[in-house]
């Protein structure tokens, strides 16, 4: 749109109005500063919003996300969008399981061939869950932890549920006793509903794994490439991606570790540009430590 057509639309409005020079410059300088100001605002209202998905199986998409100028110091993060409808989602735990010792990633996918794995949570050094960690509805013997407020809750017991889903434990009710969910994994809340961050400012830059939920209702999985704040993670999505509802931190660092399947990679996605994501999706770079809680995913 152009700056005459905006002005000749305004003669048409006014015309057969009386009016003088004056005013029918006041106006015109007014429709100019318009369209000026849009042309300023404009890569702001959808600057990170459309991003480019690469459909991997039913109810699972992958992508690159680069935030770009509305987010100068988050970098670029790999993406995972999945579809409770169409996705089970599962905790595990390696004393839970009758391992002696955590496995890395690569080895929990062989493991129990999910499509997708994440790192759940935090942990001490002698590799004990920090917070509440469900499965199959019964507690895997770690406590609240009286400061994390976000909850990822998955399988619901009861219907009328969402099949997954992040609950924000300052605002609302998880019975430990009984649990409508079988699977939760408790972390920091980073973005709450109201739209508020939840992390302090003076965070440290880490490389971070991000759980969050949309307006749609999908489970958005990201981990980012380079070190940044949490904080500043959570004024992203509030620029840049108005399409997250909220957002959970789970653990960061070495921790922070994402894996996809490989074979679920199509053949139009194995060329040069995509290759280098593809390696990192796949887990086959960078290097990965033993995890003792991990979050997997799979078709329903």
């Amino acid at each position: 749109m152009s700056c005459r057509y905006l002005a000749s639309r305004y003669d048409c409005a006014f015309a057969g109005t009386v009016m003088n020079r004056r005013r029918w410059r006041k106006g015109a300088k007014h429709a100019v500063r318009f369209f000026i100001l849009s042309l300023v605002l404009l890569p702001s209202l959808c600057p990170a919003q459309d991003i480019s998905w690469d459909r991997l199986s039913d109810g699972l998409m992958v992508s690159v996300w680069k935030p770009g100028d509305a987010c100068p110091t988050v970098p670029t993060m790999l993406v995972v969008d999945m579809d409770p409808e169409r996705t089970k989602f599962s905790v595990h735990h390696y004393a839970q399981e009758g391992l002696s010792e955590p496995p890395r990633i690569d080895e929990w996918q062989k493991r129990t061939g999910h499509h997708v794995l994440f790192n759940a949570g935090l942990f001490r050094e002698n590799f004990a869950y920090l917070g509440l960690l469900y499965k199959d509805g019964r507690s895997l013997g770690s406590r609240r932890h009286t400061s994390w407020h976000g909850l990822f809750v998955a399988e619901p017991l009861a219907l009328g549920l969402k099949k997954a889903r992040i609950l924000d434990l300052a605002a609302e009710r998880f019975d430990e006793a009984q649990p409508r969910y079988r699977e939760a994994a408790q972390a920091l809340m980073l973005l709450d509903l109201t739209g508020k961050i939840r992390v302090r400012e003076g965070g440290k830059h880490a490389y971070q794994t991000i759980v969050a939920e949309t307006e749609a209702g999908h489970i958005l999985l990201l981990k980012s490439l380079g070190a940044v704040r949490l904080y500043d993670i959570g004024q992203c999505f509030k620029d840049a991606l108005p399409a997250v509802r909220q957002a959970m931190a789970m653990d960061g660092g070495s921790s922070s570790d994402v894996r996809i399947f490989e074979s679920l990679w199509d053949n139009d996605l194995r060329v040069a540009e995509h290759a280098s994501w593809k390696s990192l999706f796949g887990g086959s770079t960078g290097s990965h430590i033993p995890l003792p809680t991990v979050i997997g995913a799979s078709p329903r």
